[in-house]
């Protein structure tokens, strides 16, 4: 058994999976709206800089959380930004769980 094809073979199946269709989908359908796709520009830039400050080891402000948290509440308004954060959530999930099982099947070589 060839470890590297059989790591091929799943991120395949992670590929083929409805949950990467829904993503792909839902990113398809943002990129199709222009407002949408303003706002969730708006949005990963807002969340990059805010990411960066946490990375460089500054805290962000309670204002500035607050401050992101109403604009996911108004962008998640638009039907297809909404989809795509469910879409986002739901292969998050499966691409958690398939990290989690291979670290605990792992972990005994180490133990």
């Amino acid at each position: 058994m060839n470890v590297y094809d059989k790591a091929y073979e799943l991120a395949e199946a992670l590929k083929q999976g409805d949950e990467a269709k829904a993503l792909k989908a839902a990113l398809q359908a943002v990129e199709a709206d222009p407002d949408a796709k303003r706002m969730m520009d708006d949005f990963r830039e807002r969340q990059a800089e805010l990411q960066q400050q946490i990375m460089s080891g500054e805290e962000p402000s309670p204002g500035e959380m607050e401050k992101m948290n109403k604009l996911y509440e108004v962008i998640s308004l638009n039907p297809h930004v909404s989809r795509l954060f469910e879409a986002e959530r739901r292969f998050s999930v499966i691409f958690d769980d398939v990290n989690r099982i291979m670290s605990d099947s792992l972990r005994s070589i180490v133990e």
